[in-house]
């Protein structure tokens, strides 16, 4: 049985791992993006957009604030890439993609995809074995 001190250490150890390998995956993110003419917000966004989304729903999926999430919505209308169409229900927009929204969102994927850590660094079996300890992790 480990001692506390041993658990505190090895808590620690794991911590900054995580954290570091989190910038490392961010930091590759902003880079392959850069050439797009993205900011990452607006990036994520459209990763997320595969089908018309409520804007509260996308802003809850990225965890930002509604009101800014309708300055990128606007942003991103304004350069072509988005929509905003009727709901279900009137009260409620969605955002949809335009056809050059989605050529956008997989030359993201295409850029994000080279060099991309988890991809590089792990094989298969590697990603499986993390996605797991992670889902465990976050308690899903």
């Amino acid at each position: 049985m480990a001692s506390t001190e041993q658990l505190r250490a090895e808590t620690g150890r794991l911590s900054r791992l995580l954290v570091y390998s989190a910038d490392d995956t961010k930091a590759h993110f902003a880079s392959a993006i850069q050439s797009l003419g993205l900011s990452v917000p607006a990036a994520r966004a459209l990763l997320q957009i595969v089908t018309p989304i409520p804007m509260r729903e996308l802003a809850g999926n990225l965890a930002y604030d509604p009101s800014y999430l309708t300055g990128l919505a606007d942003e991103l209308e304004q350069a072509g890439l988005l929509v905003r169409v009727a709901g279900t229900d009137r009260r409620v927009k969605l955002l949809q993609l335009t056809e050059a929204g989605e050529e956008m969102r997989t030359n993201i994927g295409k850029a994000v995809g080279v060099g991309e850590p988890l991809s590089e660094r792990l094989d298969a079996a590697d990603r499986a074995e993390l996605l797991r300890i992670l889902e465990k992790l976050r308690g899903n």
